[in-house]
């Protein structure tokens, strides 16, 4: 479901309506006394929000930093962030900023009739993928991605949540699909920023990763296919690590513990659809019901592991 956030020509509207939803900000046009457009548009996906924002003049702000990790991708335009710590960072189109991610810094910058996508997700859903290195949480510690190829992919990863699951209502407010689709964008903030996530096993780790603990977080999965369950979950159902637990994964079945509860549900979509009335029920229903957004990736993995398509199945 989308909400029209602003939609207004006054700087002063403007900058009352982006502290209320993304984070204290000062706002100081170039020109004044004439119409500034600003318009946003958001989308939810669980917790995380997905907003199209368009701010059609250059104005420079200083801005605290908010309490959960906001992003920055812009479409035209172009934007620049700064720290006390640092040079400014300079962004064009394409690329994706962190905005404010040096806890308890405060920033500014300036935008030049930028178009962009913005990101707000929790904090917390990068601890579900790693561990800090001091202890607390999992921190981001530089605004800009560490390379070309590490921003393509988090881009990408903004425009899989943004155009196939908030777009489509059913799949936004489908738990697993959504807690998938959040922690997909967390993975890809990881691996494009600096940060203190410790994700290599340790020799504890390894200990932690017996053929028993592997059946207990199997079991565990059987268990809880149809909840929206994380790789932080399955680690505290057999009391490791989530390190040891991907390092078990890997050791023993040579896949992720993410990629064997999607293997899970797509057995669950089979059996489903080996019971299923083909006049009362639908493929992309029983897809979305396993938390599989996209159609034609979920029909890709069945034909895959079943040797023919989700339809055949439904129909035979």
């Amino acid at each position: 479901m989308r909400s029209v956030l602003l939609d207004t020509d006054d700087v002063c509207v403007a900058e009352e309506v982006v502290s209320a939803f993304f984070g204290r900000i000062r706002m100081d046009a170039q020109r004044r006394g004439v119409p500034m457009p600003a318009h946003i548009v958001r989308s939810l996906v669980g917790s995380t929000s997905i907003d199209e924002a368009d701010f059609g003049y250059t104005f420079s702000f200083t801005m605290v930093p908010p309490e959960k990790i906001l992003l920055a991708r812009l479409r035209s335009g172009a934007m620049k962030l700064a720290t006390k710590q640092g040079p400014p960072e300079a962004f064009g189109p394409g690329r994706v900023g962190a905005i404010g991610a040096l806890e308890a810094e405060p920033f500014s910058g300036a935008c030049h009739r930028g178009r962009w996508d913005t990101v707000i997700i929790d904090k917390a859903f990068l601890g579900q993928l790693a561990e800090n290195r001091g202890g607390g949480d999992v921190r981001l510690t530089g605004s800009a991605p560490v390379s070309d190829a590490a921003n393509r992919q988090l881009a990408a990863a903004i425009d899989y949540v943004r155009d196939t699951v908030a777009a489509d209502p059913d799949a936004a407010q489908n738990p697993l699909i959504a807690g998938a689709a959040q922690r997909h964008l967390a993975a890809a903030i990881l691996t494009a920023y600096p940060n203190t996530a410790l994700t290599e096993p340790t020799a504890v780790d390894r200990h932690d990763s017996t053929p028993t603990l592997l059946g207990r977080a199997i079991a565990f999965i059987d268990d809880n296919a149809q909840r929206d369950i994380s790789l932080a979950d399955i680690a505290e159902a057999v009391s490791v690590s989530p390190r040891a637990t991907q390092y078990m994964f890997r050791r023993h079945l040579d896949c992720t513990p993410m990629q064997y509860v999607r293997t899970v549900r797509l057995n669950h979509a089979h059996r489903d659809l080996q019971a299923g009335n083909r006049m009362t029920v639908t493929v992309a229903e029983i897809a979305r019901r396993w938390g599989f957004a996209h159609t034609g990736r979920f029909a890709a993995s069945y034909r895959s592991a079943y040797g023919q398509s989700p339809h055949a199945t439904l129909r035979g």
